[in-house]
């Protein structure tokens, strides 16, 4: 067995999970080239939730913080998570606009695009596949990890062996809800590793307090790679830390190789970032506990952050337990899809409608009657039609692969954003979040008026000799 490799979460899923995605980027710069130093197999920085956040609340441009990693990390491959057809938005976007995507994260400086579809319907990642393919990029296929009547090893061992067919360099297990345990990971590790000839990664939460142990027994059965976080940063429903798995393996057959002095120069600088976060209340308490429900309600990490603050906003904290044990009623209404972006999105958004009204899908969100008509792929159990016809009524259910109806958006997308480019990326900032984008776009240019003010303004007193 060679050494054990490991993914370092703390500048993308770590933050995202506990912290809503807010850390910045001048919070990440002064430790990118410590991190650089450690030796990880990789550090998954960017994707997923980051480019909204970016955009949203940071007031970042999240072209320009890959760049600035990028620059800062020479060693250590980065690494991404892209959401198939759904790229790092909520809908599903046209092959060129996804192909385009692809292109620059790559240009921009991404080794490992992680990719997934959060209903393990693999026509959603063809071209997201074929398109990292082209740009000489690592596709990292995912598999969401879920249970449920229709799962088990030997559906995701199939799902891994398509995936290889499909392109795949490496495998992921993604167990974004902590529900994967020790002797199940182990067992289910073996079974994928039977059928394809890939490394397989191990990705998992702390939520259910069960996730070291599923990494270790997953390492014991051949896991190449598993994702960890900084100590600062882990647990709850973040990642396992880092630093316990590396002193758990040293001096064994899977022995990391990583150091942990500099590993302990991480620790320290992310502590008083934790403490901060803390102190301002976004990092709350709640999700930071062990919490073994999660095997029956599989919420994962960031949308338990996000059911707990969209419960706050509401004035309804005291609901979280209904909103909970809603949730895997909503889920298998609507075919057991795996809860992660944006399903999870979609299924939490539901539940919290269904607690919150008092009755059940007397207020029916936009995206849960796309993700009952099939607008976001084939669902992994076959809904009840009459629970269908009582969400959409006689609207058409969508059996092809749903990109195949959406012509070319890019030319389009262009012209729309064309006041606000001033770089070939801005017009996909656009296209995955376009109101966000605009008023991201509007604010920077109303920073650049102010600077070139005050420059002139500097420029033109005159000083005494």
């Amino acid at each position: 067995m060679s050494k054990v490799k490991i993914t370092e979460t703390v500048l993308r899923d770590a933050h995202q999970s506990l912290i809503a995605t807010r850390m910045s980027i001048g919070e990440m710069l002064p430790i990118l080239e410590a991190l650089d130093e450690v030796g990880y197999y990789s550090l998954e920085a960017w994707g997923g939730a980051t480019f909204d956040a970016c955009l949203r609340f940071l007031k970042e441009d999240p072209w320009e913080r890959l760049r600035k990693i990028r620059d800062k990390v020479k060693n250590t491959k980065l690494q991404m998570l892209f959401r198939g057809q759904n790229i790092l938005g909520y809908r599903h976007y046209s092959d060129d606009v996804v192909s385009y995507f692809v292109q620059k994260c790559v240009a921009n400086g991404i080794d490992i695009i992680r990719i997934f579809d959060a209903l393990n319907d693999a026509r959603n990642l063809k071209t997201a596949i074929d398109a990292t393919k082209r740009e000489g990029g690592h596709v990292q296929a995912a598999i969401s990890y879920t249970t449920g009547p229709v799962f088990g090893n030997k559906y995701f061992a199939a799902y891994a062996k398509q995936l290889e067919e499909m392109g795949a360099d490496s495998i992921c297990i993604k167990d974004m809800s902590g529900l994967l345990k020790p002797y199940e990971a182990y067992d289910l590790v073996k079974e994928i590793k039977s059928q394809v000839k890939l490394p397989v990664q191990i990705h998992t939460h702390y939520t259910s307090g069960l996730a070291s142990m599923t990494l270790l027994k997953s390492i014991e059965a051949g896991a190449d790679i598993v994702d960890t976080a900084i100590s600062p940063m882990a647990m709850g429903t973040s990642q396992p830390p880092t630093e316990s798995l590396v002193a758990t393996l040293t001096g064994t057959e899977y022995d990391t190789g990583l150091d942990l002095k500099k590993l302990d120069k991480i620790c320290k600088y992310f502590i008083p970032i934790r403490e901060k976060y803390l102190s301002e209340g976004l990092l709350d308490p709640k999700i930071l506990k062990v919490d073994i429900n999660a095997l029956l309600y599989q919420v994962p990490g960031g949308m338990l952050s996000n059911l707990v603050s969209q419960l706050k906003q509401a004035g309804k904290t005291e609901k979280l337990t209904e909103v909970l044990e809603e949730v895997p009623r909503v889920r298998a209404d609507s075919g057991f899809p795996p809860l992660v972006t944006p399903t999870s999105q979609i299924v939490g958004t539901q539940a919290v409608l269904n607690v919150i009204s008092g009755e059940r899908y007397k207020m029916v969100t936009k995206e849960f009657k796309g993700l009952i008509r099939g607008e976001y792929g084939k669902t992994p159990a076959d809904i009840d039609p009459d629970f269908r016809k009582s969400i959409i009524g006689d609207e058409e259910v969508i059996t092809y692969r749903p990109a195949d109806k959406i012509p070319n958006e890019l030319d389009e997308l262009r012209e729309k954003a064309k006041a606000y480019i001033e770089q070939d990326e801005d017009v996909l900032s656009y296209a995955l979040f376009e109101n966000v984008a605009v008023k991201y776009f509007e604010w920077r240019n109303a920073q650049k008026y102010k600077l070139d003010i005050e420059t002139a303004d500097r420029d033109s007193k005159v000083y005494p000799v």
